[in-house]
């Protein structure tokens, strides 16, 4: 049975894990497993009011009751006493002026974006990630700047959930909440997590990793069992066609992308396809603007659009959500078929009063933000349902709601979900325990639900980023990186790009980031399309049926409907971390990631398209086009691709321009685009074989992450010189090559090739539907 913890005046720590372990023991089990770059003799020190890392102060002025409990040899957890308790209580922790920060904050219940600052003040309420730059002077071997970074990582105390906020003193303070009137402290000693370190993707890795481990509460990415259709091009119908999803547009959308030889192999059916009823929007009335979001559930089945009811079937609807299913995997070649669902089954939960949903005994709710939210911007959805109310599905019952549901669907022949308002649970904990709490029992929940009935960890979380849901993300893989794609408002365009990029640098160690879906047929189609391409991420388009441009496509979309997907969730480069890649003016963004050989940095112009929420934009400052500088020095964990005989140069190929050229790892050169431009650069050792031959595959040079169809190089050992590449997809496969081979073939058939002496780029081409291919090249 469902039970919430014990309401005491004071904190209690339950039987669940907290993210405190004893020192000793971790210590001992997490130094082992530090990269080499981390700093492991700067142990957080707090004294005569400062607290210094590595001889650098963090903060200044920290008042008396703030706790500092050494964790590892370079982390500890910050916390904060008062005399009161209460279920929300605010803590001073010092100041923090002169210096390069980064947060990752909450600017609406749903969704993270960054924001750039050099001192407390510009921390926004609801922020969720802190890192500083310690700066450090200058390397005498590498005549860079030697920078150390600092990340403050407020985590779950027990039953409560800490974000951290900024005073107009340049006092960082702390939150904590339990977001129930009944459950109270006046303490939290480990509600903040630091640690040190002069790599800031160790850092943050490591940092994870640290409190993964310790809280058992989440895991990390790296360890968790990744969907199959993360490598399939994907359709949503969500943007073709809102609530007004039927079959014969899914049909005609499936049919006109197979037509365009990029093939859907998966498609999420999203908001449309549930039996509803809306008390508050009546046929035939005018629209109400968020009334969409009263809606209620009222049976876990297919509406009437999707089934017949008894042995009629309303406007072509087929027999049952099962055989249209079947019939579309089979027409079409599907691969997975996922459906959209609310956490709670549907924007305004379930119907009290129908008879497909009494059994979870549904009770009318009606939420309750937290102030934190409050302070910055307002949501039409969660409005709404504050009006309207949600049917609130007993906590007891959760599990059984899950299991029927996702049973059912299964049944269906459907093979997996997409999951969303998951963060609504903090705005209804009150009386239930809390929001930590309740998240965690929902969350664990579903999660032994999606294990129980689906085959393949399939689900897709949206609408989750605060850190009730993302620290307790134990199986789920992969999370919806940033508010909505909005194909009709063109000041969100580089929003977007920016947002996803920087929100992974935190979500990116514990899921996969989802970009969201996007409008091939658009204005700013290629903007995303690139993004998508250097992302590490599932890729789904949601065009209306007959409306795509298959040029931007054929970019993404292999004939079988595979997709080059990079290795890692794509993260803005180490020079643009405190940058505004929106709003200063001057910035671009660089976004970097590796494929199984090689690197890839795609870069964009995301100034003078908009302005983050909330923040004014001078309108007379137009910017037409911005220059900066890109460096495979860029990409991180080059080392990976690196390893052999390595000249110490590399191969980087321009997309755009197709040009070739040769440079050191730590050369430059410049790149300017006008707004919303973007290009990809794809990067690639050069590494020696057979004593003479200097060579680097670059892939397929019609595809935007070109590199990502490289699979394997090898050299022969016998005295005859050839090299072997293995890879997949049709298309131009490039390299370069120092010397001019002498012949070439592609699965064994020789194949005529073209090699460019000026920048020494051979080319063979690829018949268009090769899924594999294997190519020797002889000198």
């Amino acid at each position: 049975m469902f039970s919430s913890p014990t309401k005491t005046p004071q904190l209690t720590f339950p039987p669940f894990p907290t993210f405190l372990a004893p020192p000793q023991r971790l210590l001992s089990k997490g130094c082992r497993q530090w990269r080499h770059s981390m700093c492991v003799n700067a142990k957080p020190l707090l004294k005569d009011g400062t607290l210094s890392v590595d001889g650098k102060d963090a903060l200044r002025g920290v008042p008396e009751n703030v706790v500092v409990t050494p964790f590892t040899a370079s982390s500890a957890f910050i916390g904060a006493s008062c005399a009161d308790a209460s279920s929300r209580l605010v803590f001073k922790l010092g100041v923090i002026q002169d210096v390069r920060l980064l947060c990752l904050y909450r600017l609406k219940i749903w969704w993270m974006i960054p924001r750039v600052g050099n001192s407390g003040r510009d921390i926004p309420i609801e922020t969720q990630m802190l890192l500083l730059e310690a700066r450090g002077g200058m390397d005498s071997q590498s005549s860079k700047e030697r920078n150390s970074y600092i990340i403050f990582l407020p985590v779950l105390d027990g039953d409560f959930r800490s974000s951290l906020q900024g005073n107009s003193l340049d006092e960082l303070e702390l939150c904590v909440e339990s977001g129930d009137p009944a459950v109270v402290t006046s303490q939290s000693p480990n509600a903040v997590f630091i640690n040190y370190g002069d790599h800031p993707f160790d850092l943050v890795k490591e940092s994870i990793k640290f409190l993964s481990e310790h809280s058992g509460t989440f895991s990390q990415r790296e360890i968790k069992q990744m969907p199959g259709m993360l490598d399939c091009f994907g359709w949503c119908t969500w943007d073709a066609f809102y609530h007004s999803v039927n079959p014969q547009g899914i049909r005609d959308g499936l049919k006109s992308l197979s037509e365009g030889s990029t093939p859907a192999k998966f498609l999420i059916i999203d908001d449309g396809w549930q039996d509803t009823v809306n008390e508050f929007q009546k046929d035939g009335e005018p629209f109400i603007e968020g009334s969409q979001f009263g809606g209620r559930l009222i049976s876990i089945k297919e509406n009437n659009k999707f089934r017949a009811v008894g042995n009629v079937t309303e406007n072509g609807a087929p027999v049952s959500l099962r055989d249209f299913v079947s019939e579309i995997k089979s027409n079409f070649g599907l691969k997975y078929v996922y459906v959209w669902h609310a956490l709670l089954g549907y924007w305004g939960g379930l119907d009290p009063n129908a008879s497909g949903t009494k059994k979870y005994d549904p009770k009318l709710r009606y939420p309750v933000q937290s102030p934190g939210n409050l302070a910055n911007t307002r949501d039409l959805s969660i409005d709404a349902m504050e009006k309207y109310g949600i049917g609130v599905i007993d906590p007891a019952k959760i599990s059984e709601f899950y299991d029927d549901l996702h049973s059912y669907l299964v049944s269906q022949n459907i093979d997996g979900v997409k999951v969303d308002v998951q963060n609504i649970l903090e705005t209804i904990s009150s009386d239930l325990g809390g929001r930590v709490f309740l998240t965690r029992h929902f969350q664990q929940e579903l999660e032994k639900s999606i294990s129980t009935n689906f085959q393949d960890n399939s689900i897709i979380c949206c609408m989750g980023h605060n850190t009730d849901s993302i620290y307790h993300s134990k199986q789920s893989a992969i999370t919806r990186a940033s508010d909505d794609y909005y194909p009709q408002n063109p000041t969100t365009q580089s929003l977007h790009i920016a947002a996803v990029a920087f929100n992974s640098i935190f979500l990116g160690e514990i899921v996969v980031p989802d970009w969201d879906m996007f409008y091939s047929l658009h204005d700013a189609a290629e903007f995303h399309a690139a993004a998508r391409a250097v992302g590490g991420c599932g890729v789904y388009v949601s065009d209306k049926p007959g409306q795509h441009d298959f040029n931007v496509l054929k970019k993404l979309v292999l004939p079988d409907g595979s997709v080059l997907r990079a290795r890692y969730p794509g993260r803005p480069s180490r020079d643009c971390l405190f940058t505004d890649p929106v709003m200063d003016k001057k910035s671009l963004l660089k976004i970097w990631n590796l494929n199984k050989c090689g690197g890839v940095i795609g870069i964009f112009n995301c100034q003078g398209a908009g302005s983050w929420p909330g923040e004014s934009k001078a309108e007379e400052d137009i910017i037409f086009e911005l220059s900066g500088k890109v460096s495979p020095s860029d990409i991180e964990y080059f080392e990976e691709v690196s390893g052999g005989p390595w000249t110490q140069d590399c191969a980087v190929f321009r997309f755009n321009t197709g040009s070739l050229t040769r440079l050191s790892k730590e050369e430059s050169f410049d790149v300017t685009l006008k707004v919303l431009q973007c290009e990809v650069f794809t990067v690639f050792p050069i590494k020696v074989y057979n004593q003479a031959i200097q060579f680097a595959p670059i892939g397929l040079t019609n595809m935007y992450n070109s590199g990502g169809a490289v699979e394997a190089v090898e050299s022969s050992d016998s005295s005859e010189s050839k090299i072997h590449i293995r890879g997949r997809g049709g298309g131009d496969f490039g390299a370069y090559s120092n010397l001019r081979p002498k012949s070439c073939c592609v699965n064994s058939e020789d194949l005529q090739f073209k090699f460019r002496e000026e920048d020494k780029l051979f080319v063979v081409t690829i018949p268009p539907k090769t899924p594999s291919w294997d190519i020797t090249i002889y000198y």
